[in-house]
């Protein structure tokens, strides 16, 4: 299993775009190439996955246990040519003073090389005590190359090679200039994939293009090839794909697409055949069993949803009628009454009995910590009522105008959540919260939500039924 990292010195030294070049680069001068995130962030998945052609799979020491993440690392891994890590923010960067859920820690985990990404803008003699600050610091971490990023010109490249040759024993893997195709439009979430594949995938390719160019990638590869095996680690199962017992709506478009690949994978696993659903086109639900809205960016294409009012009314209708629905963040908003950002308001589905309101800072920004006390979905031996797990949010909307008799499915020890001290707000057969969940050891959210369709679908159809029957 060759492998390395991609880390940094801080946050936006340019690793993202390194890291989504590298990936297209490799893919396209002929390697398998499986890409991973560290952290919860979905952004950066959606470009990984893109350039790899490959699912991007998440690795989070808050939400995974040890054991978990070598297993995903494992199965997602074993069969690629060569895997790259994304690290989140710097190598050494983390939420505890030493450093358990860093970059570094997660290189150490699974014994991966790093390459340093070092924003070199304005540097040059002070370039060297930097690189060798970073190895001093830990010297378990095996700093097997840097890649020069945002430099100024062939001059100074120059002096930084001299420099970094001179006084260190880490070799320059590349030297990228700056330069205006390799930025990503970037909103209040982070870099955005274009709506527009075409223009997506040119992007891409622009951004392989430079980097190919200025990344030498035999070493790269050869890095990669440095790095010992990982055996321990429990290999995930196979997802079935074979009877399905019940049909599960996602919905998939510009509007929504933060989905972690894992998580729909115990979706099917669990006995559900996943539906792909436009909130933007579609006028009516397929028949289905269940729906799952995760977050996305409503807010960009309100108007759109707003209008879709065929749509908007039949899952109103649905939810009426006991559909059972999973909504994440901007699916929580989509389900709201409306939606009020820049001024204007337009009207959402209105199941949920509050409005949606964006704000001009994050409302809710990190990992968080909730205890389950009002659980709607199935509760069995391993799921016990006033179980406490972790997750993540990140919201820059607030809602507002609830409801007084609102029910509540969490209440949160850490974070923000809908109220500060409540998220997951239950609607009928509704489950819908601000709070990302991940399907992990400690939560597994899939197959209590495919359970909890199963047995509503069940209960649906004994009652028509029923109604037969006495007609």
């Amino acid at each position: 299993m060759a492998h390395l990292m991609i880390s940094a010195g801080h946050k936006s030294s340019g690793k993202t775009t390194i890291s989504l070049g590298l990936c297209a680069a490799l893919k396209d001068t002929g390697s398998i190439v499986q890409p991973f995130k560290k952290g919860p962030d979905y952004i950066d998945p959606m470009w990984l996955s893109l350039a790899s052609a490959r699912s991007c799979h998440n690795l989070d020491f808050h939400s995974m246990s040890k054991d978990e993440l070598r297993g995903t690392f494992r199965q997602y891994g074993h069969d690629a040519d060569i895997s790259i890590i994304e690290g989140n923010k710097g190598l050494y960067d983390g939420l505890d003073i030493e450093g358990r859920n860093s970059n570094a820690a997660l290189a150490r985990l699974i014994k991966a090389p790093v390459i340093l990404v070092i924003d070199a803008q304005g540097m040059t003699r002070g370039i060297a005590p930097l690189i060798l600050g970073y190895q001093a610091f830990d010297e378990r971490i095996n700093i097997a190359g840097v890649i020069l990023n945002k430099l100024g010109g062939k001059r100074h490249e120059g002096k930084l090679r001299a420099v970094i040759e001179y006084y260190t024993d880490v070799p320059v893997i590349g030297a990228v200039h700056k330069n205006d195709n390799l930025l990503i439009k970037e909103q209040h979430l982070g870099l955005i994939p274009s709506s527009n594949t075409e223009a997506t995938q040119k992007k891409i390719d622009e951004i392989a293009k430079l980097v190919k160019d200025q990344v030498d990638l035999d070493k790269i590869r050869a890095i990669a090839a440095t790095a010992p095996a990982i055996k321990q680690g429990r290999l995930l199962k196979p997802v079935n794909k074979t009877n399905k017992t019940v049909r599960i709506g996602v919905a998939r478009d510009k509007a929504f697409g933060f989905y972690y690949p894992g998580d729909l994978n115990a979706l099917q696993e669990a006995g559900a055949e996943l539906i792909e659903v436009n909130t933007l086109h579609d006028e009516q639900l397929p028949p289905l069993d269940g729906l799952f809205i995760g977050g996305g960016f409503p807010e960009n294409y309100m108007a759109e949803l707003a209008n879709n009012i065929s749509l908007k009314d039949n899952i109103s209708a649905a939810i009426d009628n006991g559909l059972p629905v999973y909504a994440e963040c901007g699916g929580l908003m989509y389900l709201t009454r409306s939606i009020n950002w820049h001024g204007k308001i337009y009207p959402m589905v209105g199941a949920i009995p509050a409005d949606s309101e964006m704000c001009k800072k994050p409302q809710g920004r990190g990992y968080v910590r909730l205890k389950e006390t009002n659980p709607l979905w199935p509760v069995n031996d391993e799921v016990r009522a006033e179980k406490e797990f972790c997750a993540h949010e990140f919201h820059y909307s607030r809602l507002i105008n609830i409801d007084n008799d609102i029910k509540f499915a969490y209440k949160v020890l850490r974070g923000t959540g809908i109220t500060g001290f409540n998220d997951g707000i239950i609607h009928k057969n509704v489950l819908a919260s601000y709070t990302h969940l991940r399907d992990v050891s400690h939560n597994h959210w899939a197959k209590r939500f495919v359970d909890f369709v199963k047995n509503k679908s069940i209960n649906i159809s004994n009652k028509l039924q029923s109604d037969i029957s006495l007609n």
